[in-house]
């Protein structure tokens, strides 16, 4: 069974290639793009492995994370005699996720940047979690480590669970709902030009700091400022969608609010898209911040 129709999510299940530059429109306008089947090689023998690991002990943390540029596994210790396959696993997830987007999304193919991939074997509902760590409040995405300056943050969910749904609530999309958000209130994080200066420094000369841009500054303000404001929590309007067992969703999480509300088993492919590649790009947040001129404009 799908997801309750509405404003929010396009079942694209039945999807045609030649239909990819609306698809990434779709996407870009804060759409949620779902299949009712997972869309690319997924074999049974991987997800069963997935499921028979007991995520209690020392063997895994919380979440299994795999950087594909680098071919890393974090999450697992290193004398686990299972880590050699859940590598192979999380390897090859990363490997077939790419290749259906290259065709599925083809405008972004040879432009978009493979960023990390993880498996998410905890049950959401009542973790106990700092307020900025907590997935089950509305927030949009920001990497403190891995600025995108003004790029976009695709990630592809599959829900792997034999016979329960992943919940999430979902608001309105970033273009609609910032604008009215700071004719309320101006947000914006108070970093000063020196301190970004500085920070650019230390990135040119090899230092571990990240060289975020204002836009990266104003995401992870705003990320931060989502979780903590209990009105936008209970006032803002949200839909909750429901992915059932076996299903796959896309979304461009840094323009979407979302919560994940419940749901245990769930595996998530990162994409990095350059504003150059994008086929709407007058939506995307970091043009609504400039033409806002809630932050000054980012070069390209």
């Amino acid at each position: 069974m799908a997801p309750s129709s509405g404003t929010a999510i396009v079942d694209v299940t039945n999807y045609d290639l030649k239909q990819a530059p609306w698809h990434c429109d779709q996407l870009e306008r804060g759409k949620v793009l779902f299949f009712s089947h997972v869309p690319f090689e997924f074999p049974d023998a991987d997800r069963e492995f997935l499921l028979s690991q007991k995520q209690t002990g020392s063997r895994f943390h919380k979440n299994i994370s795999y950087r594909p540029a680098k071919d890393i596994l974090k999450g697992v210790d290193d004398n686990s005699p299972d880590r050699e396959r859940m590598n192979a696993i999380m390897r090859n997830f990363s490997v077939a996720v790419t290749r259906f987007i290259a065709q599925f999304l083809s405008p972004y193919a040879g432009k978009m940047k493979l960023d990390f991939a993880s498996f998410r074997p905890l049950e959401e509902q009542g973790r106990d979690l700092p307020l900025h760590k907590r997935n089950d409040l509305l927030h949009v995405d920001a990497f403190p480590t891995r600025p995108t300056h003004g790029a976009r943050i695709l990630r592809v969910f599959a829900n792997i669970n034999p016979s329960v749904g992943r919940v999430w609530n979902v608001g309105e999309p970033f273009h609609d709902f910032l604008p009215k958000l700071m004719k309320v209130k101006r947000i914006g994080p108070s970093t000063s030009g020196v301190g970004r200066a500085l920070a650019h420094m230390a990135s040119k000369i090899g230092l571990p700091v990240p060289d975020r841009s204002p836009y990266d500054e104003f995401m992870l303000y705003l990320h931060d400022w989502l979780k903590e404001n209990s009105d936008f929590q209970k006032n803002a309007p949200k839909q909750e969608l429901v992915f059932p067992p076996g299903s796959a969703w896309m979304v461009y999480t840094d323009g979407v609010p979302h919560a994940a509300m419940s749901g245990q088993y769930a595996l998530e492919q990162t994409f990095i898209v350059p504003r150059e590649a994008l086929v709407t790009p007058q939506v995307a947040p970091c043009q609504v911040l400039e033409d806002g001129n809630y932050v000054p404009r980012v070069a390209v």
